[in-house]
């Protein structure tokens, strides 16, 4: 904890400032999970005399703007759009690693901190304003959340076997995947207190969002299912069930808001899925093993992780671009940096990687200790985070 403190705080020195104010730490619990993380006061009654943030620059929770960004789904998550509530916070890589997460500046590929959980992380995804991020615990039934400013870790929220943690495009709600019972759990995004529950056919594991961000598309991997959830009226709209075999895992909407493309490591390759009628449009063998998902910094390809390799397919085209060999049998994705160069990758085997996004050369590469079972790249652009990896808008 000590070298995470001191390196955050160097950096503050060194001329960081947030453009959001913020209240102390002490106006609130220390184990709170906004004010003892260095809350946002929009989250707070204002204080007498402060003024109100403009209507303009104002989503429900303050500071970040939820109007579509120009018609395209990633208009604002190009290379070095930060937005406010993340601007001065250091480049870090958050890789749980059972009740450890390792933090790692990727400049140097180093081990500067690292967080007690007191649970067995297995994901780390960064709040909707971007502010904190939220560990995931399956396996106790828990949500840790972990300040990326203080170093500091709030306490933890119980809650049902979680398999994802994903927030709704408006930010007013936090949208727990659960299974044993298998539901969606609607919390309070700030203090993960329960709101109301949507019982679902299937476990779903990951999801993403409809161009009108009116529902949330699942994927039940054991199941071959795909299921599809109206927000407004908590309620499950369609579903979808895939060729015989099917496993689906992580999903990505195209930039252009046509299509899901659905990664199926069973068949080797992803599922293309109409986003507004919910059909099945048809399929693009990658190869064996894919997995997991991630969009370039320019939105035109989207990486497709699977066995020993990754594949680039081109969203224009729906082709495949390139393909890659990893140093590794398996890799779980974390997201592509900020400037776009660098795709990086945490290995099961203990290692954390970075490949490059325009050729896929190995470009750093640390061993970890233990069996880092994901990564997370923080900050990362966009006006606010849909929670899962690397999902952003």
């Amino acid at each position: 904890m000590l070298p995470l403190a001191a390196a955050l705080a160097l950096t503050c020195l060194a001329g960081c400032e947030s453009p959001v104010p913020f209240y102390q730490p002490g106006d609130g619990s220390p184990d709170d999970p906004v004010v003892g993380l260095g809350g946002p006061t929009p989250y707070l009654p204002a204080r007498p005399g402060a003024p109100a943030p403009r209507a303009s620059e104002s989503g429900p929770s303050g500071g970040v703007p939820v109007a579509p960004a120009g018609g395209r789904v990633y208009a604002a998550t190009g290379p070095g759009m930060l937005a406010p509530a993340a601007r001065g916070v250091p480049p870090r890589l958050y890789v749980p690693n059972g009740p450890y997460i390792d933090v790692l500046d990727p400049a140097g590929l180093r081990i500067v901190g690292r967080f007690h959980t007191g649970a067995a992380a297995w994901r780390v995804a960064p709040s909707w304003d971007l502010r904190r991020l939220w560990a995931t615990d399956r396996a106790h039934g828990l949500l840790v959340p972990l300040g990326p400013r203080s170093g500091r870790r709030g306490r933890p929220v119980g809650v049902t076997a979680p398999t994802g943690l994903y927030f709704s495009p408006d930010g007013r709600d936090a949208l727990v995947l659960a299974r044993h019972p298998e539901r969606i759990d609607l919390r309070d995004p700030r203090t993960m207190a329960p709101r109301a529950s949507t019982p679902m056919p299937c476990a779903a594991g990951h999801a993403d969002f409809t161009p009108d961000e009116a529902s949330l598309v699942a994927t039940c991997t054991a199941a071959g299912v795909l299921v599809r959830v109206h927000l407004p009226s908590r309620a499950v709209s369609g579903t979808i069930r895939l060729p015989a075999g099917a496993r689906p895992g992580d999903l990505r909407l195209s930039p252009d808001g046509s299509a899901f493309y659905v990664a199926d490591a069973r068949h080797g390759g992803v599922w293309l899925v109409d986003a507004r009628h919910f059909t099945l449009l048809g399929f693009v063998r990658t190869g064996p093993g894919a997995r997991g998902l991630a969009i370039s910094r320019d939105a035109r390809r989207l990486f497709v992780v699977g066995r020993g390799a990754v594949t680039a397919v081109e969203f224009g085209s729906r082709r495949i671009a390139s393909r890659w060999p990893l140093p590794g049998r398996s890799a779980v994705p974390g997201g592509v940096s900020s400037d776009g160069r660098s795709l990086w990758l945490a290995d099961p085997a203990g290692f954390v990687y970075a490949l490059s996004t325009r050729n896929g050369r190995v470009l750093q590469s640390l061993r970890v200790p233990g069996r880092p079972s994901g990564l997370c790249v923080h900050p990362q652009p966009g006006r606010y985070s849909l929670g899962g990896t690397g999902l952003y808008r």
